[in-house]
């Protein structure tokens, strides 16, 4: 039973790691996105004028 345990730790432990790891690259990319987009409205912006 001890052993079951702890692979059950183990095993719910990789989940939060890897939840965690997925949600951190899912914001960098979105960050990263709204930045370029931020950068390219502020470029056409200024080609306008």
């Amino acid at each position: 039973m001890k052993k079951n345990n702890f692979w059950l730790i183990i095993g719910i432990a990789s989940a939060v790691a890897v939840a965690a790891a997925a949600l951190t690259a899912f914001f960098i990319v979105k960050d990263k996105q709204k930045k370029d987009d931020e950068e390219l409205m502020e470029y056409l912006d200024n080609s306008i004028e």
